[in-house]
């Protein structure tokens, strides 16, 4: 794909990682559509994108409502005159054990808000928001490209019921829908990033900090910037679908 005035969704687009694949696909042409919960990092992210030399606009909507998902894709297509990529970004944490105890003591466990709530932004948010998209591409009759955020947590991880669990069933969505939509002329891949440098891993202490990089044969976190090349690289390559790339500087080996 030739992403020169191709109009892309991306979900979470207010900050971080979402932010930093707008500007990305900005500075190659794109024009971009972001949603998102606040609308002030959302204006902040569109004077970027204005920046990079293109245009954006901003919506604000929950993906784990249906209505109002189905509603903001239906604006987005009208509003650009069809969709032409979606980046489904958007993601939450609630780390914690399923079970803590000691002793013989259990002393707390998981509880369903806890992993309901990951399910319902980092999965349900996904199917729903990928529906929207490939309804549009197909209707309009457009090819089209849709990419899922996953995560190297995804073949498990300490303390990550929720999270590995949302982001296999991410993975496993991405493969159906390759099979599914590829008829349609819609390729569908996700990226499986490690950890990626951004505020969160900037507050921490910096000898948890420090043995991070550490794990990594490259020395370092990733960047942001790096997550954002994997995604031009993936819109760009018509032969890619069906897969799930790993920027995690080695760290599964």
């Amino acid at each position: 794909m030739n992403l020169t005035d191709k109009a892309i969704v991306i979900t979470g687009g207010g900050q971080g990682l979402g932010r930093a694949m707008a500007v990305n696909l900005a500075k190659e042409g794109a024009k971009l559509a972001l949603i998102d919960l606040n609308e002030e990092s959302l204006k902040e992210t569109v004077a970027l994108i204005e920046q990079a030399g293109s245009s954006a606009n901003y919506y604000l909507a929950n993906v784990t409502n249906e209505a109002e998902v189905e509603a903001t894709f239906a604006k987005i297509s009208q509003d650009f005159n069809g969709i032409d990529g979606l980046i489904n970004n958007a993601g939450i944490l609630r780390d914690g054990m399923f079970v803590k105890a000691k002793d013989g003591q259990v002393s707390k466990k998981m509880s369903l808000e806890q992993f309901q709530s990951v399910i319902d932004v980092n999965l349900t948010g996904v199917f729903l928001c990928g529906r929207e998209a490939a309804v549009h591409m197909i209707e309009s009759g457009k090819k089209g490209v849709i990419i899922n955020m996953s995560s190297i947590a995804r073949g498990g991880n300490m303390g990550q019921t929720n999270y590995a669990a949302s982001k296999a069933g991410v993975v496993a969505m991405t493969v159906t829908w390759a099979r599914e939509l590829g008829r349609h002329g819609i390729r569908v891949g996700a990226i499986a990033p490690g950890v990626i440098r951004t505020a969160m891993t900037d507050a921490m202490k910096p000898e948890m900090r420090d043995r991070l990089e550490k794990m990594k044969p490259v020395g370092r976190l990733g960047e942001a910037d790096e997550i954002a090349h994997t995604v031009k690289y993936i819109m760009e390559n018509e032969f890619f679908t069906g897969r799930v790339v790993e920027i995690d500087g080695g760290l599964c080996m």
